[in-house]
């Protein structure tokens, strides 16, 4: 458990404090006045200690739009209008990306856009912010601001709407999985009763958000180290519509997993052969969702003790595909780590056979050679890839007497 002491060190030692390509975004836009803050994710993780802190670097700050860009511009920065309706603007130096954000206070909303008003009171930027924990400011030297007293919750991991949660789920209805993204992460899946409360008031009213926004927070959920618990909390509240049987999968995939990923825990949600739907309802990329099936296909194979073949299509999946078949089949740890030694010390070798081999041997092409490469194939993977060239020929061969 870290104290506020810690946290404050943690900021002034963080290394976008360091960095000469941030700091220099900060000093054009008078970050030594203060003018200028890091916002949000960048500065809670760097008191809570996640990797990867440069992912999600934010600024927020005083001055207008038209003026980050001019001054950007002026020192031969990249910058793009990216959100400028809402004062966002993007800023690249070097290497560092920004996201630069006027201060602004949300004026009218429809729960899935916001007309804003710029403004200069940080206190009122706060307010507008969906949780206590994203409300949290740094100075450009670590220097430490928290309006609403954010870090209170955060060191408590305990996830809050920034005061009454039904108007700020009103404000922008993705909130609703935000606030069950940002529990499971930061806040050991432990809800909010207000907030919680509130998640389930709204469940009815999320049908006009778009696919493409709740798919992205879904993939985010399914890529957080716990998320079981989560997810069927989301099921009872009627946010998310998932079978009890694959809610226990989930829990079992946990409870067999050190490192849970994401295409693990989405091959388990497609189990009752719903992936043309999810993939539909969460806008998912035919490369996520083709991975999710590579990967039950290959858990399949593995549940039915095929560990060969699935050697041999899906080696690149194994790890994982053996992980889900255990969840999906019920198998005891013990037995899930036998698997794992069975199939790594399986190394599968190109088919002997190619395209000049047919040829030579006088095969011509066709439907008929290809469901006869097919057996053939079959038969090798069996053998333990144990059949040479001209024994697989020979074979082939007797398909055409």
């Amino acid at each position: 458990m870290i104290s506020r002491h810690d946290a404050i060190v943690r900021l002034r030692a963080a290394s976008w404090v360091r960095e000469q390509d941030t700091q220099e975004i900060f000093k054009i836009l008078d970050g030594l006045s203060d003018r200028t803050r890091a916002v949000g994710g960048i500065v809670r993780d760097t008191i809570v200690g996640k990797p990867d802190m440069r992912a999600d670097l934010d600024l927020a700050t005083e001055l207008l739009p038209n003026e980050v860009m001019a001054r950007a511009k002026a020192k031969g920065m990249s910058c793009y209008p990216t959100g400028i309706k809402h004062g966002t603007v993007t800023v690249r130096n070097g290497q560092t990306t920004v996201e630069v954000t006027t201060l602004r206070e949300d004026m009218n909303t429809d729960g899935r856009h916001a007309q804003v008003r710029f403004g200069l009171n940080w206190k009122a930027d706060a307010r507008r912010r969906d949780f206590t924990i994203n409300a949290l400011y740094a100075s450009m030297t670590g220097a430490f601001h928290d309006p609403l007293a954010g870090l209170e919750d955060l060191l408590a991991r305990r996830v809050r709407f920034v005061g009454d949660p039904d108007e700020r789920i009103e404000e922008d209805r993705l909130r609703v999985y935000r606030f069950f993204r940002f529990t499971a992460g930061y806040g050991d899946e432990i809800f909010d009763p207000e907030g919680l409360a509130a998640c389930e008031r709204a469940a009815g009213s999320l049908g006009d958000l778009s696919s493409e926004r709740v798919g992205a927070e879904m993939m985010k959920i399914l890529a957080l180290p716990r998320v079981a618990a989560t997810m069927a909390v989301m099921s009872k509240s009627g946010i998310v519509d998932i079978d009890v049987a694959v809610l226990e999968m989930l829990a079992r995939y946990e409870d067999l997993t050190a490192s849970p990923v994401a295409v693990g825990r989405l091959a388990l949600l497609i189990a009752t052969g719903g992936s043309a739907q999810l993939q539909q309802a969460w806008r998912l990329s035919n490369a996520s969702i083709g991975e999710a099936r590579e990967v039950r296909q290959a858990a399949a194979l593995l549940d039915a003790g095929e560990y060969n073949q699935a050697a041999y299509r899906y080696a690149r999946l194994g790890a994982v595909a053996l992980q889900v078949a255990a969840a999906a089949g019920h198998w005891s740890k013990e037995k899930l780590r036998t698997a794992m030694e069975k199939f790594h010390a399986i190394k599968a070798p190109p088919f002997p056979i190619n395209g000049d081999d047919l040829k030579d041997a006088g095969f011509l092409p066709g439907p008929a050679l290809g469901k006869a490469l097919r057996a053939i194939e079959g038969e090798w993977i069996k053998s333990g890839f144990s059949l040479g060239r001209v024994e697989l020929l020979e074979r082939l061969s007797r398909y055409f007497d």
